[in-house]
């Protein structure tokens, strides 16, 4: 008999560390109020942002540029919430700490709380035995400024196993961004 979804992330969190911190059920409330949902779901896991934002600025008209990106274009802000300026956007990392089997792939996708407010969550999928915090990218597609909420759920994260392990897997290809801890902004 298969293993049931929500059971299967349970096991690869609790014995191989898939998710660190791991919440196995679905918090909806922390001390007494409504918190935007995360933990464990029916088929995926819902994660969480950290308090850690870089939110996006044009004060020195650098160009965004993927091979040689300007620090400067952001500023870092520390705190519970994150006002995103309309039109434009924040980088931040997720509390949890993942680590992709050799014979998993995930997908990520917001949630349809943001997504009904204009803000998209965009994060690539996390490749066989990828691990770090992931780096999340907030857009406020709105014309009005948008809240983002640390600590509680802001997209969900799916998970397609393979009946066998990938040939050559992100720690094999030395992957630029294995281990990441922290926000990480782009590579060359």
């Amino acid at each position: 008999m298969p293993i049931k979804a929500d059971s299967w992330i349970r096991h690869m969190a609790e014995k191989h560390g898939l998710i660190d911190p791991f919440e196995p059920a679905q918090v909806r409330e922390v001390e007494g109020r409504r918190v935007i949902s995360y933990g464990t779901s029916s088929y995926g896991y819902d994660l969480r942002c950290a308090p850690e934002f870089k939110v996006f600025t044009n004060v020195y008209s650098a160009v965004v540029d993927p091979k040689a990106f300007d620090p400067q274009s952001f500023v870092d802000i520390n705190a519970e919430v994150c006002i995103i300026p309309p039109n434009s956007f924040a980088l931040a990392r997720t509390v949890e700490y993942f680590r992709i089997p050799r014979n998993i792939l995930t997908i990520c996708l917001g949630k349809s709380t943001y997504a009904r407010c204009g803000i998209i969550v965009n994060v690539t999928p996390l490749e066989p035995e990828w691990e770090g915090h992931v780096t999340l990218e907030f857009s406020n597609t709105t014309p009005l400024p948008a809240k983002i909420y640390a600590n509680e759920g802001v997209a969900q994260v799916l998970f397609l196993e393979s009946d066998q392990p990938c040939e050559v897997s992100y720690r094999d290809r030395g992957g630029k961004y294995q281990g990441q801890r922290g926000v990480t902004l782009p590579r060359a």
